[in-house]
């Protein structure tokens, strides 16, 4: 049986997190749950110590402040003890059940992306700029690196362990999706998509990207291809 790790980042998630790790213990796929708090300056951390409390499959690592969503999975490479690790985010837009088919196709030297863009899953897409934002950056990142992708931006990766801990990660934002994926295509071009479902969120429940991530998104894709 393959090994899996799963990551869970979060800030300031104290409406959601909870609910999402319980999604996440209805799956039996999982043999440790790595949650890394970002500096949460609301109640989420003692919510995951509350809910985590006599539950050996979980760790925590904890930031003093804020730094990003690249910083906290920078964070965990050194903790990471399966074969396979998989980045789930704890603001339930995205459904767990969905990481087994993925868990399914994983292999060595394949890094496997849960897409939102194929496939005929339930999804609830709240902002159409968001939407095409995501068409348009994946398209390309497609041409950029000669390798179609269909959703960049997607939070579900699925890797080889190996592979995510024997990089060192710079990006300290959301934009840390493209370095992962421009890093792995120069080790491999094994890249699977698996259709997942989605339910978007809005900027009042705490959406945290932005329009100047999206940016980043397209000057990194040309950064991690040309110069790095």
């Amino acid at each position: 049986m393959k090994t899996l790790t799963v990551l869970v980042p979060f800030f300031n998630e104290e409406r959601t997190i909870i609910d999402s790790l319980r999604e996440l213990d209805k799956i039996s796929i999982s043999d440790e749950i790595i949650l890394i708090d970002d500096g949460s300056t609301d109640s989420s951390f003692k919510l995951v110590q509350n809910f985590i409390k006599d539950k050996k499959k979980y760790k925590t690592i904890q930031s003093t402040f804020n730094k990003g969503k690249g910083d906290a999975l920078n964070q965990s490479r050194g903790h990471i003890t399966s074969e396979y690790v998989v980045i789930h985010d704890a603001d339930l837009e995205y459904s767990p059940t969905d990481l087994i088919e993925m868990y399914k196709v994983v292999e060595k030297d394949k890094l496997v992306l849960g897409s939102r863009f194929i496939g005929t899953k339930k999804r609830n897409n709240i902002y159409l700029r968001t939407f095409l934002a995501n068409k348009i950056m994946s398209f390309f990142f497609s041409v950029v690196h000669n390798k179609k992708i269909t959703d960049v931006a997607t939070c579900y990766k699925m890797m080889p362990s190996n592979y995510f801990k024997n990089n060192n990660y710079t990006e300290k934002g959301f934009s840390i999706e493209i370095e992962i994926m421009s890093k792995f295509l120069k080790h491999s071009k094994n890249i699977k998509e698996v259709p997942i479902s989605y339910n978007g969120r809005s900027y009042e429940d705490g959406k945290k990207i932005k329009t100047t991530d999206g940016f980043q998104y397209l000057y990194n894709t040309i950064k991690y291809r040309l110069f790095e």
